[in-house]
């Protein structure tokens, strides 16, 4: 159930016995989506929050607060918008890299946890795995709450899909730093050392 334009209400799609819904911007599911709480299974569609719209920080912010984000591509121009508009390439990519990062997770065990990580912006199953986003270019640090524990980890760069640097952590009890290698935004995944191997084996 999507819903009703014009005038619908986010709260009708919540309490309606449907499935799955996809919301309008109120609530903050444009810039701050709420952390989705398992009611539903929530579409994040950019057509009924902006039309065409979007942006990268929006794929990365809606998928970390446990949502599918669907982008509605104008692609060859027919109906709305401009042919192959590479404006719209930054979100095309980074559906692609969650992507890569969802099949990467036990995915069916994470739930967004905002309290974990500094930037608000955490999905995570505590003690075994966490991919954390950072949308902001001017922190150079963020925190993570862990268990003690030993952890590898991995900085993604989502303006250019790489790997920027990987490394081990021994984790005390509580928050730890990690430094950016990024200048822009930047995603943080960690996995706990202990589950690596059952990991590749999936």
């Amino acid at each position: 159930m999507t819903f009703q334009y014009r005038g619908g209400k986010n709260q009708t799609l919540f309490e309606s016995p449907a499935d799955w819904v996809s919301p309008n911007p109120e609530g903050g599911y444009r810039d701050d989506p709420p952390a989705a709480d398992g009611r539903k299974v929530v579409l994040n569609d950019t057509d009924h929050l902006w039309g065409i719209g979007g942006n990268q920080a929006w794929v990365w912010k809606s998928f970390t607060r446990g949502y599918n984000p669907l982008f509605m591509d104008p692609y060859d121009g027919e109906v709305l918008g401009q042919r192959l508009d590479s404006r719209w390439d930054p979100i095309r990519k980074s559906l692609g890299y969650t992507l890569t990062y969802a099949n990467k997770m036990n995915l069916a065990a994470m739930q967004p946890h905002n309290n974990l990580a500094s930037t608000k912006y955490c999905l995570a199953n505590p003690g075994v795995e966490y991919l954390v986003y950072n949308p902001a270019a001017d922190v150079p640090s963020i925190n993570v709450n862990l268990p003690a524990s030993t952890y590898d980890y991995e900085w993604f760069n989502p303006n250019s899909g790489k790997i920027e640097s990987t490394g081990t952590i021994k984790a005390g009890n509580g928050e730890q730093s990690f430094q950016t290698p990024l200048k822009g935004d930047a995603v943080l995944y960690l996995v706990h050392r202990a589950d690596k191997k059952s990991q590749r084996e999936r």
